[in-house]
């Protein structure tokens, strides 16, 4: 579970700001299992989202995947001169079996100008390792410590991420938080149109999930009644098989060791036949039944709502099994309120959420600060908000920090401006903005 973040110079985010995930009652919690963020558009709730995002690509991709060559792909703020030259930092607190991990970096466009990896166990501070300009430190806890810093420093990019190395290198101490970072953190940014595919191959991989798959569809009241999984079929994957070969066989021929026409008309055929196939059965599919009738629909004839319910449920069944953390960016996009409400009873619940799984999601749903069947929906300790100020830089700060009053109406004072993070186009009327705008512009003509 994630327990804070913090992120300095990425887009909009130009100063320190820090998301905290530790509850603010009692109860034996190490992290919230929800946390819901506020905002107006543009105001930089997805920028924090883009922000962990980041550092989950970096530490998968920077050192087999980015430009050794390049610069480092980083988004620091544009809108000051001095930001854009000046080093962004991200740190991660984390619990991986019980156990806090931290895992932090400091980078600008050429090179690592920091990294360290620490993990407390019965709460003394262990050190995996630091990197700075003075080069590479493992802590005791890592065997050959001084050894593998050695063949370490002479493998690692200056624009490259230790951890990223480390573990291609097989070094069993950074394993936990790579795997963390690379397994246990979903982000889901949206789109249903791969909802069909990745559902089927949830439940291919875990068929014993295809009752709680169909119950879920079912209790979101889209009209879905059951379900089918269609498998591609062996035909596919052996033409992609013959794809492979042809293709081989046509990079031997360039390197001068055959003809090469031959090789060239025998892809061209194979790769039409692979194109056919997957025209009629492009992936693994589900196909959705709605009534008594057995009638079975596609997907492509489904609502919106129903595909981004379709693609959730795989995330929200993992992330509550396996102690995943599903991060969602707007979460409430096409679907209803209520439905979202269910959602986080399903990770604030033990029965359900067996195995620790977090929720973080940005959304626009006031209604979500409110009371659902009279039980309140987010705690206020899982509530923050993000608001851009006129020099483009975003601030995250919790609700809590307002000290709101037992039984306050949280939902009415968010509305009315009260935390702030509201969009300011409403103190007029649109209509009054844009027929203002049709009379500035015949007068200009």
């Amino acid at each position: 579970m994630l327990r804070s973040f913090r992120v300095a110079n990425h887009r909009s985010l130009r100063d320190e700001q820090e998301l905290l995930l530790m509850p603010r009652r009692s109860g034996g919690q190490d992290a919230l299992s929800v946390a819901a963020m506020y905002g107006a558009n543009a105001s930089g709730k997805s920028t924090v989202l883009d922000a962990l995002g980041f550092v989950q690509h970096a530490v998968r991709d920077s050192y087999q995947r980015w430009s050794p060559t390049g610069p480092i792909p980083r988004k620091p703020f544009l809108l000051d001169e001095a930001a854009r030259t000046e080093s962004s930092w991200y740190v991660l607190e984390v619990l991986i079996d019980g156990a806090r991990w931290t895992y932090g970096f400091e980078l600008d466009d050429k090179q690592i100008i920091e990294e360290w990896l620490y993990t407390y166990p019965q709460q003394r501070r262990r050190v995996i390792f630091e990197r700075d300009a003075d080069g590479i430190r493992f802590g005791t806890a890592v065997a050959n410590r001084r050894d593998r810093a050695r063949v370490l420093t002479d493998l690692i990019r200056d624009n490259a991420l230790l951890l990223s190395l480390a573990a291609q290198a097989g070094l069993a101490e950074v394993l936990p938080m790579y795997e963390w970072l690379n397994d246990s953190m979903e982000i889901y940014t949206g789109g249903g149109t791969a909802a069909s595919a990745v559902l089927a191959d949830f439940l291919i991989a875990e068929p014993q999930r295809m009752i709680e798959v169909t119950r879920l569809l079912g209790a979101a009241d889209f009209g879905v009644t059951g379900l089918q999984v269609d498998v591609r079929g062996p035909e596919v994957a052996m033409a992609e098989a013959a794809l492979a070969r042809a293709e081989a066989e046509v990079e031997r021929t360039l390197d001068g060791k055959g003809s090469n026409v031959q090789a060239v008309r025998e892809l061209e055929s194979v790769r039409h036949e692979v194109d056919f196939l997957h025209t009629l059965n492009p992936r693994n599919r589900v196909r959705l039944q709605h009534g008594s009738s057995g009638v079975l629909f596609e997907v492509r004839d489904e609502s919106a709502g129903t595909k981004s319910w379709m693609a959730l449920i795989p995330l929200v069944l993992k992330a509550l099994t396996a102690g995943d953390t599903l991060v969602v960016d707007e979460i409430d996009t096409s679907l209803h309120p209520r439905l979202v409400a269910r959602v986080i009873e399903l990770f604030r619940d033990p029965a359900t959420n067996t195995g620790g799984g977090q929720l973080v999601f940005t959304t626009h749903d006031a209604t979500l600060l409110g009371t659902n069947f009279g039980v309140e929906t987010l705690r206020r300790d899982e509530i923050w908000f993000v608001e851009k100020a006129a020099d483009g830089t975003s601030s995250l700060f919790a609700l809590s920090d307002f000290k709101p009053r037992k039984g306050e109406n949280t939902e009415r004072r968010y509305l009315g401006g009260s935390y702030g993070a509201v969009p300011a186009v409403f103190s007029g009327s649109l209509v009054h903005e844009l027929l203002e705008a049709r009379e500035h512009g015949h007068a200009a003509s």
